[in-house]
């Protein structure tokens, strides 16, 4: 996991998208026009959360997220995504 020089603000999360697959299940090559967008990814940083609601994940948590969601950046040449706290469903 790399370590990063932002800081997200309030419930705002900082997430490293995992990999998109490469095979299917049964060896299936997958092309870059098909693959989908991960859903699961690394918390690589986190706000301080809202006066009345702390932060539920933390740094280093893997979690999934909607499909859709997040802003995409790019810091030093990696991906993020940076989104709210309530965007992410689950923590694996």
């Amino acid at each position: 996991m790399a370590k990063v020089s932002i800081k997200p603000l309030a419930d705002r999360v900082l997430v490293q998208p995992s990999a998109a697959e490469e095979k299917t299940a049964g060896g299936i090559i997958i092309p870059d026009t098909a693959k989908e967008k991960p859903q699961r990814g690394k918390v690589v940083a986190v706000g301080s959360g809202k006066k009345d609601e702390p932060m539920t994940v933390k740094v280093g948590d893997s979690v999934l997220y909607g499909k859709y969601s997040g802003t995409e950046i790019t810091i030093d040449g990696d991906d993020y995504l940076i989104m709210r706290e309530s965007d992410i469903f689950a923590v694996l």
